[in-house]
């Protein structure tokens, strides 16, 4: 690829917000054990280094859903392609999630997994678009508030690329 990709967040503001996030949600559960499930493949840098610094016990499990494809904006059409391996029932659950935008997948989400008799279900993400928002969705946990601009690095790709940047970017696809 070689569009250009502007640094919005850089890689020491998203390592110290995730600190501050996961210092807050050891708190939040203190005595507790949390049940994070990492929506892929976006979540997956977010998530894994939220838990490196939680003090709380930690389980895991993932899930794959879609609403993209290789589009820049969202269909609003959620597919399932990887769902849970594990039964959250009786489990303090917290989805956690790369970037909220219109709010329609985890809403779909929340709905989903909240039928599956959860003892608490709450949700984190790194990266919010309340301007895109469509849906009313409660979100616990907020990394970035962010403007309406798509957005890539730290696990967010375009077509599949930059999730590796360490930062997170404004990509210019012109």
């Amino acid at each position: 690829m070689t569009d250009n990709v502007k640094v919005m967040i850089s890689e020491e503001q998203v390592n110290q917000r995730i600190r501050e996030l996961a210092e807050q949600i050891s708190k939040d559960y203190e005595g507790k054990s949390v049940h994070l499930i990492c929506i892929l493949k976006g979540s997956i840098f977010f998530c894994c280094d939220l838990a490196k610094r939680l003090t709380i016990p930690v389980t895991l499990d993932f899930m794959s859903v879609s609403s993209y494809g290789s589009e820049t904006v969202s269909s609003g059409r959620v597919r399932i392609l990887k769902d849970l391996d594990e039964s959250i029932q009786g489990k303090n659950v917290l989805i956690v999630e790369d970037i909220i935008d219109t709010g329609r997948t985890l809403a779909y989400l929340s709905d989903l997994l909240g039928s599956r008799a959860p003892e608490s279900l709450s949700i984190c993400t790194l990266l919010d678009k309340p301007d895109r928002r469509v849906t009313d969705i409660d979100v616990k946990y907020v990394g970035f508030i962010i403007p309406d601009e798509f957005v890539v690095g730290y696990g967010l790709d375009y077509d599949q690329y930059y999730r590796n940047l360490p930062y997170v970017g404004v990509v210019d696809t012109k």
